[in-house]
Formats: C-alpha cells, structure tokens, sequence
C-alpha cells in the first residue's frame, strides 16, 4: 500500500492525521481526537537470498480525550473494507499527556 493510498485511507476517519507527530504549535491548535501513522520498518517475505515480497509494518495511533468506542470502531471498520487485517495492540490513559491512545498495528 501506497503512502497515498494510506492518506487516502485516512481521510476516510474525518479527524485531522499527520506521518509521525503533530508540532508543539500544531498541538496547541487543533484539537483531540487526531490520529498519527508510521512506518517503523518491514516483515518482508524472502527465499532464496531475494526479497520476493515487501511488507510494510504500519502503525496507527488514535488520540482522543476520553475512550472513544465509535472512533475505534469507525477506524477499525474502514481497514476491514479496505482489505487490512489489523490488531488493536494498546488502549491507555496516557497520565502525562492527559489523552487517551489507542494504537493499531498491521501490515500492509
């Protein structure tokens, strides 16, 4: 999947998103729930001392303000139609932030 493809797929949520972090000052302006995306790395597929099939290992973290069940649910459903199989690897209260991030890992 394309970084486009992402964005596109992203846009879907209706919340703003940015690839790694918002600014201090994008902070300051917009408000919770926002979502962030990263690529940390790849799980490619390989034999025979070639890369026969690259898979991008992608990350999605949700910030909201209180546990937002229907935002999960929303994210969640849109990756199922557009064909990802994910995991819901963490939902917490971040006490030094004061939000609540819920993150979502696949690959794509």
């Amino acid at each position: 999947m394309t970084q486009d493809k992402i964005r596109q797929m992203l846009e879907e949520l209706e919340i703003p998103f940015r690839y790694h972090h918002f600014s201090q000052k994008e902070m300051e302006d917009i408000p919770l729930p926002i979502a962030v995306w990263i690529i940390p790395g790849t799980e490619n597929f390989h034999a025979d001392g070639q890369t026969y099939h690259r898979i991008r290992k992608l990350e999605i973290e949700l910030y909201t303000d209180d546990k937002d069940w229907e935002l999960e649910e929303k994210l969640e459903n849109i990756l199922t139609k557009h064909g990802i199989a994910w995991e819901q690897t963490a939902s917490e209260w971040l006490q030094s932030e004061k939000m609540w991030e819920s993150l979502y890992e696949m690959e794509v």
